[in-house]
């Protein structure tokens, strides 16, 4: 069987010791500070040109920086509460001092998505900012930090696909990563993290972008907003097929590790939590239409 080695990359980018305590930059913490330097500039750029939007533009450059703030509480708080609750409740329940130790890993998504949501809707009542617009505004500008994202997890060899026997499988270190069903020797995996880098980072990124700074959907509150919810929902529930669910829902009784299901047929926990991202995000888009 062909497959890929797993290239020998360190999931540290360089470490210091001082005082006999190590501090350490991950590839994993500079997808973070890019992923929301990168996004702070975009949103910059397109409230700083008036011809992007319908009227004046919802939030000033100074607003603009203060919501970055809040957005990077809303992910860290949003990732790991999701986590908790939607991945691991019970360990947790039994574990309360774990919660806190985020170096451990343990990071949802739509969980951070949740808490940025949480995040902008409270920062916008105070600054009395229309939300569908600064909505807009944070839509166009996450693509980049999902793609960083998603490559640090490959180079972190976390959150694997399922085993498969196509050439551009990738055969991840560790020893979860080379157990699978039936086969004996190497076992080479979906490069499911490469599949969303492409799909939820570069594609919907430049959709979006191109959509914004050329056909002028800014122009439409929502608009983008709606096509960033189902475009990225639509990825994650399609790439969730080739993707290994956490361990904790996988059982004799349920190998593909469905969170929900009846005969065996039933969704993954990312494909349960993309479909009202999928509906609220079509729900915007045909609302954009009639406006």
């Amino acid at each position: 069987m062909s497959y890929i080695p797993f290239p020998s990359i360190s999931p540290e980018i360089f470490a210091i010791e001082v005082g006999g305590i190590t501090f350490a930059l991950r590839w994993y913490a500079l997808a973070y500070i890019v992923g929301l330097i990168v996004g702070w500039r975009l949103a910059l750029a397109a409230v700083t040109r008036p011809a992007l939007w319908h009227g004046p533009a919802p939030m000033t450059a100074d607003q603009v920086e203060r919501l970055l703030t809040w957005v990077i509480g809303g992910v860290i708080l949003g990732g790991r509460i999701g986590y908790v609750l939607f991945y691991q409740p019970a360990f947790f329940l039994e574990n309360p001092s774990s919660i806190l130790r985020v170096w451990e890993g343990g990071m949802s998504f739509h969980g951070g998505f949740l808490g940025v949501v949480v995040a902008g809707v409270v920062f916008c009542w105070r600054e009395r900012i229309p939300m569908l617009k600064a909505a807009d505004v944070m839509a166009m500008a996450t693509p980049t930090g999902l793609f960083l994202g998603r490559i640090a997890n490959f180079i972190n060899a976390e959150l694997w696909g399922r085993q498969t026997d196509a050439p551009w499988g990738v055969a991840f270190p560790g020893e979860a990563a080379q157990t699978c069903a039936g086969i004996t020797g190497i076992c080479a995996r979906h490069p499911s993290q490469l599949y969303e880098a492409a799909m939820e980072g570069v594609l919907l990124g430049t959709v979006l972008l191109y959509l914004v700074w050329r056909r002028g959907w800014l122009k439409t509150p929502g608009r983008i907003t709606g096509l960033f919810l189902a475009g990225y929902g639509a990825a994650r529930f399609v790439v969730e097929f080739v993707r290994q669910p956490d361990a904790q829902f996988v059982s004799i009784g349920n190998p593909l590790g469905l969170a929900f299901h009846i005969g065996g047929y039933g969704l993954t926990m990312g494909q349960a939590l993309s479909l009202p991202m999928i509906a609220i995000g079509v729900v915007l888009l045909l609302r954009s239409r009639v406006a």
